[in-house]
């Protein structure tokens, strides 16, 4: 308990440093600037934070909605995506971290070691071809609906256990190392950490505190990065964050409530979507590719 406790407050210390630099930037912001977020954006922050605390993620789904309604120019998506779901994104883990029973050692690892991939990882990654990760990754998690599949068909036993040791907890850090890396890329880490704790025998509940404690102490630093560049839509970033914490905490609410039958249903209904989603990414990158390729030609 004390473990856990202690992560809990570095991430509360970290939320309340991240959210003061936020502010006095928004303080020094041009008073003649308009800073209160419209209903629009609100809702899309609403909608988006309900879905993604159960484990849908909230990146691609912003993302679309701010291309749809042309609210947020497109080189300010990223730093906007970073900064107005660090809260909402925080509140998950607090909550799913206190409410989730995970053995103290497994979560602090696995945490650890995703903020560390994503961390010292950037060099290394950037490197790898994006649309390649994509489809690997896709095609990984289709292959990995499947044993989920078998699971909740009781075609394959499916774990309950809250903790890891030995050879297994050693395949989990590693594996959530090179996942935080690939976050670097874009590559969600919610879907590929519901598959590996489902593979190693877990509760498939134990996948949330993980998988949302690693992100929350991932995005106010990535978050700052673009508050100090000012890379980022500041009205579009407070309706993220105003408009998530309540879907937050609906969510959860109805997530605590389902047995457990119906959160491994849940993980696989989100593996197939996340796959489906990057597997469409690395298509649409495809496309944009070759275009960007032809069009010297269409010029002559």
């Amino acid at each position: 308990m004390p473990t856990k406790l202690l992560l809990l407050a570095a991430l509360v210390v970290l939320t309340a440093v991240f959210l003061i630099i936020w502010l006095v930037a928004v303080r020094r912001t041009n008073p003649r600037e308009a800073l209160a977020p419209s209903a629009r954006q609100l809702g899309i922050g609403f909608v988006t934070n309900f879905w993604d605390t159960f484990g849908i993620g909230s990146f691609a789904t912003t993302t679309a909605a701010f291309k749809f309604c042309r609210i947020v120019r497109d080189e300010q998506i990223p730093g906007t995506l970073n900064v107005g779901h660090a809260v909402p994104t925080v509140i998950q883990a607090l909550v799913f971290i206190a409410a989730i029973h995970v053995e103290a050692l497994t979560l602090t690892l696995m945490i650890a070691a995703a903020c560390t991939g994503a961390w010292f990882g950037a060099g290394i990654v950037s490197r790898l071809a994006r649309r390649r990760v994509q489809i690997g990754m896709g095609i990984a998690l289709l292959g990995a609906a499947a044993i989920v599949l078998a699971q909740l068909l009781a075609l394959v036993p499916g774990g309950e256990a809250v903790a890891l040791t030995g050879t297994k907890l050693a395949i989990a850090v590693a594996t959530n190392l090179v996942l935080g890396a690939l976050m670097t890329l874009g590559v969600g880490l919610y879907a590929p950490c519901m598959v590996l704790v489902s593979v190693l025998g877990m509760n498939p509940a134990v996948a949330f505190p993980i998988m949302m404690g690693s992100c929350a102490f991932l995005m106010p630093v990535a978050g700052l990065r673009f508050i100090r560049r000012r890379a980022y839509d500041v009205r579009a970033a407070l309706g993220l964050t105003v408009g998530g914490p309540a879907a937050v905490l609906i969510a959860i609410w109805l997530l605590t409530s389902l047995p457990t039958t119906l959160v491994r249903g849940l993980v696989f209904v989100v593996i197939v979507y996340n796959s489906i989603t990057m597997l469409r990414s690395a298509a649409t990158e495809k496309r944009h590719d070759h275009g960007e390729r032809r069009s010297p030609l269409v010029a002559e």
